[in-house]
């Protein structure tokens, strides 16, 4: 039996039922939580001083394609259409396993070193399995928690061949992880689908995808826009006819819905990720975080993809948070008088990134909170820091001025793998994966016969 028992810090529980305690101790045995409260006592526990720390439940990450960490920031002033095109039509169809490898263990380390302890990661880079195989090795090989959703190529169509929408999920792929290497629900690395869906697939191949996901008990997710070039005109209304329709599937986005769609959505439990620092570059339409609101439900958030902007979750929840204030401000009546009561809260914003990201992947009953019975997944964040101090309300801070640089330690499943500013894993590990990558990147761009500054 092994047993910590963290001292002295200000924690945030994200529970209502504990709230947040000043000064408090957080017992752990193995890999859970077994008690939060002052003045614990556990005789044979190892003892971290927590003193000077806020701790936070581990930031959940609801949606991110991790395998595009080697293309870093080269999306920087691309549109929709120009992602599209590069990426899907064009560098994914030369992207290798080994670099798919890469790209999730630099991520998945990149997430964990910013305060993030779990991610849904949205791999629709699965040309092979080998690609596949790679992907699932570098989460596991990171020490990240995860739900490996996994996706399918989006090619462009060629002579004598079937568009991608009419293709369904492969089966087999689906039925070899489950029964072999991601059938254990209690690892760290889970399996999930990335769907077409609507958007993206014929009606029978959308039915196909949502059966497969229910017959192996799996959450799916899909990208939705609802744009005019939707394939099922109907949406998500076929799926809900035939009992497929549930918690169990998360949508992305979903910027244009109209009101109907989406309440029929939400009343059925289907979960909504907003990734609003993409979606700000890429939509005509706001992200969803306060519609959602108005129907009763949060928003978990995503960060989506490197490509576009940093992926850290505290700048996606500040964000998300002052977009949504700025949407709710133009919704006040236009009399030029000043607003008298500000509509969404940074506690709200910490929720979307903790418990409400935990339901979306069908974890809120192991993660999303610092509560006992669920997993020890916690984030220390360093009190002294310059731009934090002083400190006068714990949420405040977390959401309105913390960063990655403010992430002291790092906790997952008990844990540390960020300790006192530093990664468990060797510096030099980490370099010398980060120079593989960015050899492997090199020659993915020049087999696709792209020049990254040239697109810009």
């Amino acid at each position: 039996m092994n047993r910590k028992l963290i001292r002295n810090g200000t924690i945030v529980s994200m529970d209502p039922s504990l709230g947040i305690l000043a000064g408090a101790d957080i017992l752990i045995e193995n890999d859970c939580i077994l008690a939060v409260g002052h003045g614990l006592e556990a005789g044979d526990a190892e003892i971290i001083d927590a003193t000077g720390t806020i701790i936070i439940p581990g930031l959940i990450n609801a949606h991110l394609h991790t395998w595009q960490t080697g293309l870093r920031g080269i999306a920087g002033n691309w549109t929709s259409v120009d992602y599209q095109k590069n990426i899907h039509r064009g560098i994914a169809m030369v992207y290798t396993p080994e670099a798919t490898y890469l790209g999730n263990l630099l991520g998945a380390w990149g997430q964990i070193s910013a305060g993030t302890t779990t991610i849904m990661d949205w791999c629709h880079v699965n040309a092979t399995p080998e690609h596949t195989d790679g992907a699932i090795d570098g989460l596991e090989q990171s020490g990240i928690r995860a739900l490996f959703a996994h996706g399918t190529v989006k090619p462009k169509k060629k002579e004598g061949e079937k568009h991608f929408s009419e293709i369904p999920h492969p089966r087999s792929e689906i039925e070899r992880l489950r029964k072999g290497r991601l059938s254990n629900d209690e690892a760290l690395v889970t399996l999930g689908m990335a769907i077409l869906g609507p958007e993206n697939s014929t009606k029978e191949v959308m039915l196909h995808d949502f059966a497969l996901a229910r017959e192996f008990g799996l959450v799916s997710s899909s990208h939705t826009w609802n744009r005019k070039n939707r394939v099922v005109k109907e949406g998500f209304y076929p799926i809900a006819e035939a009992g497929l329709l549930g918690p169990d599937h998360n949508i992305v986005h979903g910027n244009y819905l109209v009101d109907d769609e989406l309440k029929m959505l939400i009343d059925h439990g289907v979960s909504v990720t907003a990734t609003p620092t993409i979606e700000a570059q890429s939509a005509k339409a706001d992200p969803l975080c306060g519609r959602v609101k108005k129907l009763g439900d949060k928003v978990s958030l995503g960060s989506d993809t490197d490509v576009f902007v940093a992926s850290d979750m505290f700048h996606v929840m500040r964000f998300a948070l002052q977009f949504q204030r700025a949407i709710d401000c133009r919704q006040e009546a236009n009399d030029n008088m000043p607003i008298e009561r500000l509509a969404t809260s940074p506690y709200e914003a910490l929720e979307w990134a903790t418990i409400a990201g935990a339901r979306a992947l069908q974890m809120e009953d192991k993660i999303g909170s610092i509560t006992p019975g669920k997993k020890a997944d916690l984030v220390f964040l360093q009190m002294d820091d310059l731009c934090l101090q002083p400190i006068h309300d714990p949420v405040n801070t977390v959401v309105l001025f913390a960063d990655r640089s403010s992430v002291s330690s790092v906790m997952i499943d008990g844990a540390f793998v960020k300790k006192s500013g530093k990664m468990v894993e060797s510096a030099d590990e980490i370099a010398h994966q980060q120079s593989e990558l960015s050899a492997a990147v090199q020659h993915i761009f020049e087999l696709a016969g792209y020049d990254p500054l040239a697109s810009q």
